[in-house]
């Protein structure tokens, strides 16, 4: 995983509560990584459909709980 200071934040609860859909914004970020960089998703519920849709085209995740029932999803490329 790279170190946190390479991950670039998006919270996303604001899209929803607007009635955006969000994965536009996440695809546009994820696909204008450079190597060694990530994308931070901030969510109020567990994205697990675009967990398994990213790391089935080579990304890593790691997922932590935030506050309440917000969710943290760090999403990186493997350096290999």
């Amino acid at each position: 995983m790279p170190p946190i200071s390479r991950f670039k934040r998006l919270d996303v609860r604001e899209l929803l509560r607007s009635g955006t859909e969000p994965y536009p914004e996440i695809r546009r970020r994820v696909d204008g990584l450079a190597p060694g960089d990530g994308l931070l998703v901030v969510a109020p519920f567990l994205p697990s459909p675009l967990i398994e849709k990213l790391q089935g085209e080579g990304f890593a995740s790691k997922v932590e709980k935030g506050k309440g029932a917000d969710w943290i999803i760090y999403f990186w490329h493997e350096v290999v």
